[in-house]
């Protein structure tokens, strides 16, 4: 067997969530029962995993059920959404990869941790907000939210008006040392969720969160750096990263270096709403990371044991 690897895996919507279904509790359940199969694989050759997740549809439906009961009960901020999906979907992928692992005679069970992940409060995405969240409105309710909660909306053709929220860097997982400690004693966790909660630090005061959202995979990197990993996994709805993407000359690309990803990342060919943040993660963890020979590999949850291998998914090398 290869030697232990320490592995961080992005989860993407897709591994937990069937995009072809309407996302019922049932279904999420049933789609992560089906992604915790590879990653049990991974555990039972020796690897130790720390395991993060989006949660886009998840806060968007939160975000819906507060707004259609704001006349019967109080409202609750974007920062305790996105702590409400990380423990609905850590409890969620911590049962199915416990009952997983129990139905191969292995006796480990996964934990969920609600992390907080800090920002700055001077990140210029505080004054542009891009980050879309929660339901379609119509002109007219989009307007009454614009002028009684202060939202920010865009439009999109065919579709009506949505929120957007800023979408800062992130900076600190303040939980570190506890999710590390936990991580060298070969816990299997879940952490980090929809990017963390996001908070800032105000002189006087102490830590407070915000409405904003951070992108789950520089959550990812930034976590796969501070817990030492040697591989970051993120995984999506494609096998790899193609060239030309969505077009009829699209091709894998099975390899990228840190220069040549940045190099197609500065050239616009990974867009900013699909594989840009991704390709810029795995940019980041191999340029932030101290540990030799790491590596990140972008693939689907279907190939995950392969991806570790070496046999699929884009893999991304320092040079």
């Amino acid at each position: 067997m290869n030697e232990p690897l320490r592995i961080v895996v992005a989860l993407g919507g897709n591994a937990l969530s069937d995009p072809t279904k309407p996302g019922s509790v049932a279904e999420q359940f049933a789609r992560t029962r089906e992604t915790s199969v590879p990653l049990c694989d991974l555990l039972e050759e020796g690897h130790r995993l720390l395991i993060t997740h989006g949660n886009g549809p998840q806060v968007g439906s939160i975000l819906r059920r507060v707004e259609l009961s704001q006349h019967e009960v109080h409202p609750i901020d974007l920062g305790l959404c996105v702590a409400d999906s990380q423990a609905g979907m850590g409890y969620m992928i911590c049962q199915c990869m416990t009952n997983e692992l129990l139905r191969r005679r292995i006796d480990r069970y996964a934990i969920a941790l609600v992390t907080t992940v800090q920002v700055d409060p001077n990140d210029p995405a505080f004054t542009n907000p891009t980050k879309p969240i929660g339901a379609f409105y119509s002109p007219e309710i989009a307007q009454r939210h614009m002028t009684q909660d202060g939202w920010k909306m865009i439009e999109v053709p065919g579709k009506g008006f949505r929120r957007v929220v800023p979408s800062p860097r992130p900076i600190g997982i303040k939980p570190l040392h506890a999710i590390k400690d936990l991580f060298d004693k070969g816990e299997i966790l879940v952490a980090c969720g929809g990017g963390g909660i996001p908070i800032v630090w105000r002189d006087g005061w102490g830590y407070e969160g915000l409405e904003a959202v951070i992108d789950k995979d520089l959550a990812a990197a930034l976590l796969a750096v501070g817990v030492g990993a040697d591989r970051l996994i993120i995984v999506t709805d494609q096998d790899c990263v193609y060239e030309k993407f969505g077009t009829p000359d699209q091709r894998p690309i099975p390899r990228l270096t840190v220069e040549q990803a940045r190099r197609r990342l500065e050239a616009g060919e990974f867009p900013n709403g699909s594989m840009g943040p991704k390709v810029e993660a795995a940019v980041q963890f191999l340029t932030q990371s101290p540990r030799p020979n790491v590596k990140t590999v972008i693939t689907s949850y279907t190939t995950l044991v392969d991806a570790i291998h070496d046999r699929a998914g884009t893999c991304f090398v320092r040079v």
